[in-house]
């Protein structure tokens, strides 16, 4: 099982598809792991895709908390610097999409673009307090009482009607997170405020959300595709948080179409891409 020791933790991480084609690096959101990304996979059949387990979750270590998102952050720059991966695109959902805003901040040379997905870039004093009661349900409760509420929040009723085993699937990677990084991660994302520094994101940027996401909402990436000069804005009809999977083809679409400009792929024969 590859791990790397960065940053001072072991990071879980997956490296598939031809290491001399541009690099798509792919990250998670709370309480889900490197495999909420398998639908997308198909699609990224022409590209060398980097998925990884968020600290705290999957097979990735779960150190005591509290983290901050400048600490996920480095985790994965330093997972690319180990890697020896020098160029990326990086499209993060959720969590994932806080931590890519603030890689961006920090480490723009290493990104060809970046995606943001069902995500925010701020949480008002409400909603922070509604990710203190969340923690203090999970700690009382433990990480059961909260699945069938992220659940709700995450997919449609249609889509857990007809798409059993999928939700499930992801019911199991909820069940599966540690107390540790649950709350060490949530105590991270409900300090984000990024909004007022997202205009110094010059790189060229997708942001998707579903239409029907309840938690980041399509406002909050309107915010974000107002801030960020280069950024575009699509809305996938009827999905809910983990549009990735409840839309996954109109998802995997805009995500090909946005590499074909972006990824930094060239004609020349057996040059390397990338790394």
């Amino acid at each position: 099982m590859p791990t790397a020791h960065v940053n001072g933790t072991d990071i879980f991480y997956s490296l598939e598809g031809p290491q001399t084609r541009p690099v798509v690096t792919l990250s998670h959101s709370l309480m889900a792991n490197h495999r909420m990304w398998d639908a997308q996979m198909p699609a990224l059949r022409d590209y060398c895709v980097l998925r990884y387990d968020t600290r705290g979750h999957g097979a990735s270590a779960a150190p005591e908390g509290p983290y901050t998102l400048e600490m996920l952050a480095d985790d994965a720059i330093a997972l690319l610097e180990e890697l020896g991966i020098e160029k990326t695109v990086f499209c993060g959902l959720s969590m994932g999409g806080m931590t890519a805003q603030t890689l961006a901040l920090k480490r723009p040379d290493l990104l060809r673009g970046l995606i943001l997905c069902d995500t925010s870039s701020r949480y008002d004093a409400e909603a922070r307090e509604q990710w203190r009661e969340r923690i203090a349900a999970a700690e009382e409760h433990g990480i059961e009482s909260l699945v069938e509420a992220t659940i709700d929040r995450w997919f449609s009723p249609e889509f857990c009607e007809h798409h059993g085993q999928e939700v499930d699937a992801v019911r199991a990677m909820i069940r599966s997170t540690p107390l540790a990084g649950y709350k060490g991660c949530a105590a991270a994302i409900s300090q984000l405020d990024l909004t007022d520094r997202l205009h110094a994101i010059h790189v060229a940027t997708l942001a998707i959300v579903g239409e029907n996401d309840p938690g980041t909402p399509v406002s909050a990436h309107e915010v974000i595709a107002a801030k960020i000069p280069s950024a575009d804005l699509l809305v996938l009809p009827r999905a809910r948080h983990l549009s990735n999977i409840e839309d996954s083809l109109g998802f995997n679409t805009a995500l090909r179409a946005f590499l074909m400009e972006h990824s930094g792929a060239r004609s020349k024969a057996g040059e390397m891409y990338g790394f």
